[in-house]
């Protein structure tokens, strides 16, 4: 049974990424900020939920939510501060566009750097654990759900609609035959065998 809230007395928004383990295309966060009353049956993590799951969530979290935001953190700045930087980052991204300013955070994994001067807890697995942390999630997964099909209309190849840019054989195999694009991190290891090839 998912929580709503860490702490009662203030301002809470949880925050969560997706992307983080891709080759190619943005890390992506969302910050939420629920109110009291809260529930949906389905939410959970997203990773637990399916396609359609997340699907029928996503609007109703943007309907109820107090207020929610997602920010994109893309593969150049990805190459250029690493990966674990670029999702705080886009954590942080999407904590400036609440319309709402927390006065707490949580945030789903174990690294976070503070957030102007406002109290955070890391939460290692907090998207099973509390609902704005599983409602971040399900937000950053869709919408990079959704941006990734619609670049894998510009390079249908490497079947992102399917594999999302994550680490497939079919998405090395098509690296291995097609090259990398502008789309993918530079800085990730794109292929096993990367440290012999002349790239």
């Amino acid at each position: 049974m998912l929580k709503l809230k860490f702490q009662d007395k203030l301002i809470e928004a949880g925050t969560d990424e997706a992307g983080r383990g891709c080759l190619s295309g943005p890390v992506v966060a969302a910050a939420v900020i629920l109110p009291k009353k809260f529930k949906h049956p389905l939410l959970n993590d997203s990773k637990q939920l399916t396609e359609k799951q997340r699907i029928i969530l996503r609007p109703f979290i943007e309907q109820y939510a107090l207020s929610w935001s997602v920010s994109y953190v893309f593969q150049e700045k990805i190459d250029e501060i690493n990966i674990l930087q670029s999702s705080i980052l886009a954590m942080h991204k999407s904590i400036d566009s609440l319309d709402i300013s927390p006065e707490f955070i949580i945030v789903d994994g174990n690294k976070f750097n503070n957030y102007k001067d406002i109290p955070h807890e890391t939460i290692v697995k907090g998207d099973a654990k509390y609902m704005s942390i599983a409602a971040a999630s399900v937000l950053a997964k869709t919408y990079r759900d959704d941006y990734m099909e619609k670049i894998h209309l510009e390079f249908p190849k490497y079947n992102w609609k399917q594999n999302k840019g994550y680490p497939t054989k079919q998405h090395r195999e098509a690296i291995r035959e097609f090259g990398i694009t502008q789309y993918h991190r530079k800085s990730f290891r794109l292929l096993p065998e990367q440290l012999k090839l002349d790239l």
